[in-house]
């Protein structure tokens, strides 16, 4: 499970305690999102030829994006959370043209979609939303999400600090964590820091994409250059300095708490939702 398929399972429940039925169209059904969403009661369909009836589809990658504009006949809404330029090709300003509206992750990723021509009044902002975790004992170390794309910084991570613990499971490890070393080259906006800052621990990550938006350098959480010996003498200043750490953990619990809750992810869509249908 990466961060935009948790988004998605966050989304599906909370639409539903707010009474708005959906179905999962994946092309995946052996998938890990498809089996959290089936283990959840939801109903999950191979995509195929033919939609069943829908208000509104809402594609959340590049795939569903395809399909959605091939074959839907209602409105379509699509995530945009990745911070890759867009191809300027003719099948690209087709499929991007068939989008009643788009949902960006960030600011920043909001600016990659009008850098390619998609009018501002098709764009909405709605930053990621995560569960409020027990906050950290803080007993551990410093830890990393665990990936294997070589944009996401895992050899950043291992260079500045050699006992870096990866982890394929944030929200477990993070409750003993220390810092969370967020390294990435590329991204939309973050929602694994944004764990890290609902555990209350001192996050630091690259400054890059929309990481920006949500860590303010010094005030809840550190920013970085994507360099090793930057990165390292971050992680020796919150070692030495404890009280900073705590700090910068106890904002950065604040700013999920009033800007990144899951709750007002899934309302902020609503409210997309409803301008696309009139409602």
């Amino acid at each position: 499970m990466r961060g935009g398929q948790w988004q998605v399972l966050r989304l599906l429940r909370g639409l539903r305690e707010r009474g708005c039925e959906s179905i999962l169209l994946t092309s995946a059904p052996e998938g890990p999102l498809a089996k959290l969403a089936a283990a959840d009661g939801f109903p999950v369909e191979r995509v195929n030829r033919r939609f069943p009836p829908a208000d509104l589809v809402h594609a959340h990658d590049a795939r569903g994006h395809t399909w959605a504009a091939l074959l839907a006949r209602t409105p379509i809404v699509v995530a945009r959370r990745v911070a890759f330029p867009i191809k300027a090709g003719w099948l690209s300003r087709w499929k991007y043209g068939r989008a009643a509206h788009f949902i960006a992750v960030s600011g920043y990723v909001a600016g990659i979609l009008r850098a390619a021509g998609v009018s501002s009044d098709k764009i909405s902002v709605v930053y990621d939303g995560v569960p409020l975790l027990r906050e950290s004992s803080r007993t551990g170390g410093v830890i990393a999400p665990a990936s294997g794309d070589p944009e996401k910084g895992a050899d950043l991570a291992r260079a500045a600090w050699p006992e870096v613990e990866f982890s394929s499971n944030l929200e477990r490890d993070l409750q003993t964590a220390r810092i969370l070393l967020y390294l990435t080259r590329n991204e939309g906006l973050g929602s694994g820091a944004l764990l890290g800052m609902s555990a209350g621990i001192a996050v630091i990550a690259s400054r890059v994409g929309g990481l920006a938006e949500i860590i303010e350098d010094g005030v809840n959480g550190m920013l970085v250059e994507n360099n090793a010996t930057a990165i390292a003498q971050c992680v020796l200043r919150l070692n030495s300095e404890p009280e900073l750490a705590a700090r910068f953990a106890a904002a950065a619990r604040r700013t999920v708490e009033e800007r990144f809750t899951v709750e007002r992810m899934v309302e902020d869509t609503r409210e997309v939702y409803r301008r696309i249908l009139h409602v």
